[in-house]
């Protein structure tokens, strides 16, 4: 069974389990020949690992430390196949670095508009974009913002920037898309932070509101600035409806190191884990896989990076799995939380393992 061909929610454990560690051993093989650097991480991190032709059972799959990706060249591809770079959006220190080749930007975003679709039906959606456009002028490198953006557009037509560049509300250009497209459905898509700060909150301070009562807002990105003024899920939902009229907001999670097979949150508030990617929670010290309802670390699966060795990856986020096919909002999978950013020090414990590696 190709994950690939599989519809994103319907595939119960017994069948997709053995599927994902076949494909995962799969890729473990291509990437220990394809980058010496990859090898070399595995084989001190797991020098008992004899992957060869045996397929590995998911909880055995080696892992990589995502900030890994900030400090090494990890690619599978040779320069004069990569097709675009896509650099993460920490605002401190070196971002993460991911080179995609002509396949792999192709599959990541034939799977991205596989999963939504399953959230916004298959015709594209007038699109309010809450953001500028400047950020996806460079198309051949994309910060994880520009990448989420032209991701999400295959889903929309008559796309709208609703922000200008200094990060104010571009009036002119929401007025003619609310007139022309507001009393229907559309998609509007933003980063968590960039809808709070730069669209409702201008809309508060502005004593103005929208009516866009069959929107569908789709957002994603960390919480921990949201966290820190004291805005939860429940509150930004909250003022969503009342600033705009928007009943229907989806959170999704992901990361620019395995972009495409991202994590919806459903109507009963839980992230869901698509066909082609699976989680995993580990607890921080011992790394070992920690029960249903247990917290810890998130370990991500994915079975599209195939230009660079992304498919297992150690987060720096702290998680919970609620259960797994049985949510009541009837989608298959594992379904979790995340619950915020581990500490400094808990984040340095992820690649302390890496050090004897030296330089790769």
């Amino acid at each position: 069974m190709k994950l690939l061909q599989q519809p994103p929610y319907e595939l119960m454990a017994g069948e997709k389990e053995p599927a994902l560690a076949a494909e995962l051993s799969a890729l473990c093989r291509h990437h220990i020949l394809a980058c010496s650097a990859y090898a070399k991480l595995v084989s001190v991190q797991w020098p008992e690992l004899n992957i060869g032709d045996q397929e590995c059972a998911l909880a055995d799959i080696p892992w990589l430390s995502v900030r890994l990706f900030k400090q090494f060249a990890l690619q599978s591809v040779p320069d004069n196949q990569i097709f675009k770079t896509l650099y993460s959006s920490g605002t401190t220190g070196t971002p993460s670095r991911i080179v995609l080749d002509a396949d792999t930007a192709a599959v990541q975003s034939r799977i991205l508009v596989k999963i939504m679709q399953q959230w916004l039906g298959k015709k594209r959606l007038p699109m309010l974009i809450i953001d500028c456009s400047s950020v996806v002028k460079d198309r051949a490198n994309f910060s994880a913002r520009g990448a989420g953006i032209q991701g999400l557009s295959f889903m929309g037509r008559h796309h709208c920037y609703a922000l200008n560049d200094d990060m104010s509300l571009n009036w002119p250009a929401i007025t003619e898309f609310c007139e022309r497209f507001g009393g229907g459905p559309v998609l509007i898509f933003g980063f968590t932070f960039m809808v709070w700060q730069h669209w409702l909150q201008q809309l508060r301070m502005e004593s103005r509101q929208l009516n866009i009562p069959e929107g569908i807002l789709i957002h994603s990105g960390g919480w921990k600035k949201l966290e820190q003024i004291s805005v939860s899920n429940t509150v930004f939902k909250q003022q969503v409806t009342e600033l705009t009229g928007v009943k229907r907001v989806h959170n999704f999670y992901g990361m620019v190191e395995q972009v495409g097979a991202i994590f919806v949150e459903c109507e009963q508030g839980f992230l869901h884990c698509p066909s082609y990617a699976d989680v995993m929670v580990r607890t921080p010290g011992s790394w070992q896989l920690a029960q249903n309802g247990q917290e810890g670390v998130l370990q991500l699966l994915s079975i599209l990076p195939h230009s660079y060795p992304g498919h297992s990856i150690l987060t720096e986020d702290r998680g919970v799995i609620h259960g797994e096919d049985n949510c009541t909002c009837g989608r298959k999978g594992k379904y979790f939380s995340v619950l915020g950013r581990l500490s400094k020090s808990e984040a340095r414990g992820c690649s302390d393992t890496y050090q004897t590696a030296g330089t790769v």
